[in-house]
Parts: C-alpha cells; sequence; structure tokens
C-alpha cells in the first residue's frame, strides 16, 4: 500500500462521510488531472504541465504518499521553468503508476 490515511483520520476527527468524500475526490478528480497532465506533455504545454502538476500535489500529499507528492513537485517545478521536456517524460511514468495504483488500491479497499 502506497497511501495511508494518517492525514485524512486526523482531519476528519472520525467523521467517515469527510473520509468517504476525500477519496471520492480523489478518485474522480485526480485520473482526469494525470491525463490532462499526459495530453499537456505530449502538447509539449508547460503552462499545463505546471498547473496540473501542481492541482495533483495537495490530492495525493493528503493520503500520505510522500514519494508521489515529490515526483509531482518535480514535475511541477520543471513545467513553471520551462525545463526540457524530456525530462518531465522521463519523470512522469513513476507519477502515473503510483496514481492508477493507489486509483486501484482505493476502490478495492472501500468496495468503490
Amino acid at each position: 500500500m502506497i497511501y495511508n490515511l494518517d492525514k485524512i483520520n486526523e482531519m476528519a476527527e472520525g467523521d467517515e462521510d469527510f473520509i468517504a468524500s476525500v477519496i471520492s475526490v480523489f478518485l474522480e478528480e485526480v485520473p482526469e488531472d494525470l491525463e490532462g497532465l499526459e495530453r499537456a506533455i505530449g502538447n509539449r504545454d508547460h503552462e499545463n504541465v505546471y498547473k496540473l502538476a501542481h492541482k495533483i500535489k495537495p490530492n495525493v500529499d493528503i493520503l500520505g504518499m510522500e514519494q508521489t507528492r515529490d515526483r509531482a513537485l518535480e514535475i511541477e517545478t520543471l513545467g513553471k521553468n520551462e525545463a526540457s521536456m524530456e525530462e518531465i517524460e522521463e519523470k512522469f511514468p513513476l507519477l502515473k503508476k503510483d496514481v492508477l495504483q493507489v486509483v486501484a488500491e482505493l476502490k478495492k479497499d472501500f468496495d468503490l
């Protein structure tokens, strides 16, 4: 398991509906943002690479996905600095793999 619910549990203070809501938002938004990020990379669109990586970052952070957050931050910074798209392309597959793995785990763990 590459996610943990410690941060959400701390924020929720026992509110199961809040936890379910955060997970639902993650499952709804992050895969879409990931697809958008992949398109932005393909289109060599630094601005949208930056914006989408920036948007993904807090969503993976709240699920305790530290390494994934770090990867999103790296891609965000590279997009912001209009760095080499090859470098961004090199880092993206690990971000995608982690996010898709967590999406699958959350669906399984929460029967969604």
